[in-house]
């Protein structure tokens, strides 16, 4: 449950869009060299810092939220560092895959692949590395106090002395849960390969194509990858309420809080 101490319980999602999406985002749209752009005789917008300036500014959400998460609430922020390295990945990357005379190494559908198929998958290992400990993130995403009466559903297993068999329905859950995140891992990848493993990195304006790419890359990623793993976290929820329902005897509304 929430600390009565450190007020009401912070989002997950919104954790997510300040440590991990604004970041990426910025870094998509701050990265254009001014020079560069002025070489291929483009418009250069105020808003293009380069790469490396870029990732300064990218970085700075994550940890800004990190210290001010901590200061608040003396605890480290999983988002913030989730964010940190997502952006020191994508930023550290970028640097790495373009050459200064407008091409990208040969490698960089892969290696972004790699990267964008990273993430997920760290978090599935800490939705299941995380079961074993006393914040398990289920709890954070699904299974939360915000959601569920969980204090009404715990009173009721210790009733019926139903421990072993809450435990292995939140243990079903949370490996359901962590399979969305490995089917991310591997959609992510396979679609960085679409828009990337064509790219021409030899021509002279392809760290603009990459750019391009990447941009349709993340537009794309929402739905395509956004609606299955939405369907399997329905999935895991129906099954982790039919679950709790089966065992405790309470019917679905006084599973959860109402709304």
């Amino acid at each position: 449950m929430a600390d009565p101490k450190n007020g009401a319980q912070e989002h997950p999602l919104v954790n997510i869009l300040i440590n991990v999406l604004i970041p990426v985002l910025a870094l998509s749209y701050l990265s254009k060299e001014p020079a560069f752009q002025e070489a291929l005789g483009k418009a250069v917008k105020p808003w293009h810092i380069g790469p490396t300036k870029a990732l300064c500014v990218a970085l700075v959400f994550p940890i800004g939220y990190g210290i001010w998460h901590f200061v608040k609430t003396r605890k480290a922020n999983f988002f913030s560092a989730l964010g940190l390295v997502s952006v020191l990945l994508t930023g550290g990357l970028t640097i790495f895959l373009w050459n200064k005379d407008g091409t990208v190494k040969e490698n960089a559908a892969v290696l972004f692949g790699l990267k964008e198929a990273s993430i997920p998958f760290i978090l599935g290992l800490a939705v299941i590395g995380s079961h074993f400990t006393p914040n398990p993130l289920l709890r954070l995403f699904l299974y939360s106090d915000s959601l569920f009466d969980i204090q009404r559903i715990e009173n009721r297993v210790a009733e019926i002395d139903g421990k072993a068999s809450y435990d292995r329905i939140l243990f079903q859950a949370t490996l359901l849960f962590a399979a969305s995140f490995l089917l991310s891992t591997f959609m992510n990848f396979g679609l960085a390969m679409y828009f990337l493993g064509g790219l021409d990195h030899t021509a002279a304006n392809a760290r603009e194509l990459y750019n391009g790419q990447v941009a349709k890359l993340t537009g794309w990623g929402f739905a395509v990858i956004g609606l299955p793993i939405l369907v399997f976290l329905f999935f895991t929820l129906h099954r982790l309420i039919k679950g709790l329902s089966k065992l405790t005897g309470l019917k679905d509304g006084d599973l959860m809080h109402p709304h």
